[in-house]
C-alpha cells in the first residue's frame, strides 16, 4: 500500500477535507488568486476574472469570507467603495496556488492528451 492510510487527512470531519472542499469550487481558487496583489473591488475582481458573472463572484467571496480567507472593508465615503482582501489566512494559500498553477503549466499538455485519447464512454439502455 502507499504511504497514505486510509482515513488519514479526508475523512468527513477532517481538515484535509475541508480545504480540498473549499478550494475544489471552481472559483475559489480563481478569486483568491485574482487578491494575490492587494485590495481588490467588485467590478475589477469581474474583469479580472472574465467568465464570472457578478452573482457568482459574490457568492464566492461571501464563501471565502465565512472560512476566514477573505475580507470585505467597506469605505465610508460617497459614493460607497467596498473591496475585497485576502486575510492572512488566504495568504497562506497563494504559494500552493502558485504551485497548482505551475504544475498545470508543466503537465497540462499530458493531461490532454490522454483526455484525447480516452474514448467517449457508451451508455446502454438509451
Amino acid at each position: 500500500m502507499g504511504r497514505y492510510r486510509t482515513g488519514d487527512v479526508f475523512l468527513a470531519d477532517c481538515p484535509g477535507r475541508l480545504a480540498v472542499e473549499l478550494i475544489a469550487d471552481k472559483w475559489s481558487v480563481v478569486v483568491l488568486y485574482g487578491l494575490a496583489e492587494g485590495p481588490v473591488r467588485h467590478g475589477e475582481l469581474v474583469e479580472l476574472i472574465g467568465g464570472i458573472s457578478r452573482k457568482v463572484l459574490t457568492q464566492t467571496l461571501r464563501r471565502l469570507q465565512v472560512h476566514g480567507l477573505v475580507v470585505r472593508h467597506a469605505h465610508a465615503e460617497v459614493p460607497p467603495r467596498v473591496e475585497y482582501a485576502l486575510t492572512p489566512l488566504g495568504e497562506t494559500l497563494i504559494e500552493p496556488i502558485h504551485m497548482l498553477t505551475e504544475w498545470a503549466r508543466a503537465h497540462g499538455d499530458a493531461v490532454l492528451d490522454a483526455l484525447d485519447a480516452t474514448p467517449e464512454p457508451t451508455f446502454q439502455g438509451d
